[in-house]
Order: structure tokens, then C-alpha cells, then sequence
């Protein structure tokens, strides 16, 4: 990365780690309050999930479009590259319909159509988690396993 870019922009990847485990963690807060019957806390859990996870989107492609800021391609050690891409690439593809879905999942529950909620979320759930975690994986492995920069 060019000694041009600022600190903040630099520091980006570390947020976007925490705000994918403070989403994770959100979520499944969420989960379990609606399974103990407490749709209040199940609701202001997932709500501030969606909320944290559009501040990771933010962020996110605030990094990636940043003048002078490419993405970190996983080189070194060679042999681990295929255990970080089997992470990476499913992380990347799953990624892509979780905004959707968590946009649906409010509308659907803001509706009171709860069955078609529930249905979808869990699919939704499990897939939003992931995404999360493997977010947070990605991170570990670029930045403290196998450091990249």
C-alpha cells in the first residue's frame, strides 16, 4: 500500500472486523431472544445487527475504493493459500445476497407476515453468520496469522 494513504483509510480493515463480530454477536443475541419469546430484544438485536453490517458496507468499500488502496492477494505461506480461498470465496459469494435478504426479513417482519419471516430466516441467519464469521477469519488470516502487508 502507498505510504500516501492515510492512517485512517489504513486502520478500515480492523474496524471492519470488529463490525463483522459485533454483527455476529448481534445476531446471535437476536436468535435467542426470539426463541425465549422476547420479540422486543429479538427485534432492537437484529435491527442494530442490520445497522452495524451497513456500517461494515460503508467501510468497506470506503477501503476498497480508496485512490492507491488495492486488495491483499494471500501469497505467503503458498500452502495455505487453498485453506484462505476456501474461506474467502464462499465469504464473497454468500456476502452478496445478505443485504437483500436482511432488507426483506424487515420488511417482512414490519408487515406482521411472520411465517414468510421466519422462513426466510432460517436461511437467512445461517448465511448472514457465516458471512460474519468468515468475515472475521478473512481478517485473522490476512492480518495476524499470516500477515500480508
Amino acid at each position: 500500500m502507498p505510504t500516501d494513504v492515510p492512517q485512517w483509510v489504513r486502520s478500515l480493515p480492523h474496524l471492519n472486523a470488529s463490525l463483522n463480530a459485533v454483527s455476529a454477536a448481534l445476531l446471535i443475541a437476536g436468535f435467542r431472544s426470539v426463541r425465549k419469546g422476547n420479540i422486543e430484544r429479538h427485534r432492537n438485536a437484529m435491527i442494530a445487527a442490520l445497522c452495524v453490517s451497513a456500517l461494515f458496507l460503508a467501510s468497506y468499500l470506503t477501503y476498497h475504493f480508496y485512490p492507491g488502496v488495492g486488495s491483499i492477494r494471500f501469497e505467503n505461506p503458498a500452502w495455505f493459500r487453498p485453506v484462505y480461498l476456501s474461506v474467502l470465496i464462499p465469504h464473497a459469494i454468500l456476502a452478496v445476497p445478505v443485504a437483500p435478504a436482511a432488507l426483506v426479513l424487515v420488511f417482512l417482519a414490519g408487515t406482521r407476515r411472520i411465517e414468510a419471516h421466519r422462513r426466510l430466516a432460517k436461511v437467512a441467519l445461517p448465511v448472514w453468520l457465516f458471512v460474519s464469521g468468515s468475515g472475521v477469519a478473512v481478517y485473522l488470516i490476512l492480518y495476524a496469522v499470516f500477515p500480508q502487508v
